[in-house]
């Protein structure tokens, strides 16, 4: 397994200091978030020449753009459309950058909707981008987040969509917090379509401060890594720490904790 972390740990940070700063403290791979304002220069917008300093650059410094993370999301009828073409940019941006992969959401499943309508429209969404995602060799990872923490709800798309290129981001937290999951439960639905996985610890109590060090919280990490450990997953695992302590605090904690459960259980 492989480990990165999302750029809002560290926003203000240019690319190449990123970059830096992953392979300072033994990180695999860093995973940009766009649409945030970060500093990293990686846009919708971004021009093919920047699209193709930052591969080069990635490249050079042995950590790989593992991921775009992008705000893409589809349960709502009055913007699904919308986001369905930011999903297309998205694709273009993370393979001209050398990513194989971006995360989108289901997203907020608004009043007057049903269940039943937001999945169909949510795979619906998936399945319109999934040719083009394997045409240029990008994974579409829908995370276990907001209104699709319970991953039933998030295998019942993958069901229903069934394309290699529509996979899951399984967010460990979010089905143990708010999904009403086990560690297990949630590993056991989803494994089929696992191909991205961010990690974080935090508690149920405190809403206004959720974050907390890895084995403070609520979430079972060793047991987490000793499930993808037993499937052979070989991607990344991905730190999102959001609006947290500053970055030289948590960024080396985090991964020597994780590699330490790695060490255990193996």
């Amino acid at each position: 397994m492989k480990y990165a972390f999302m750029t809002f740990s560290c926003p203000e940070l240019s690319l190449d200091e990123v970059l830096a700063l992953a392979k300072r403290l033994g990180y695999e791979g860093v995973e940009p978030r766009v649409s945030s304002s970060h500093k990293h220069g990686l846009e919708f917008d971004a021009p093919a020449d920047v699209r193709g300093q930052a591969r080069a650059k990635a490249e050079a410094s042995g950590v790989a753009l593992c991921c775009i993370a992008t705000s893409c999301r589809y349960a709502d009828p009055a913007t699904a459309d919308g986001m369905v073409q930011d999903t297309h940019r998205a694709i273009d941006l993370a393979a001209d950058v050398g990513c194989s992969r971006i995360r989108v959401f289901g997203g907020q499943i608004p009043a007057g909707t049903s269940r039943e309508e937001a999945i169909e429209l949510v795979a619906r969404s998936l399945e319109s981008v999934a040719d083009h995602a394997g045409q240029r060799g990008v994974v579409v990872c829908m995370e276990t987040h907001d209104d699709w923490c319970d991953p039933a709800n998030v295998a019942q798309v993958m069901q229903r969509v069934d394309h290699p290129a529509i996979a899951v981001n399984w967010d460990i937290m979010h089905p143990v917090r708010q999904g009403g999951a086990t560690m297990d439960q949630a590993y056991e639905t989803l494994e089929p379509w696992i191909r991205h996985v961010h990690f974080h610890d935090g508690v149920k109590e405190d809403p206004g401060q959720l974050l907390r060090p890895i084995g403070e919280g609520i979430v079972d990490h060793k047991r987490a890594v000793e499930l993808l450990l037993d499937m052979g997953y070989e991607d990344y695992l991905s730190g999102e720490w959001i609006n947290w302590e500053p970055y030289e605090t948590h960024l080396p904690r985090e991964l020597a904790t994780m590699k330490g459960y790695e060490r255990e259980v193996s």
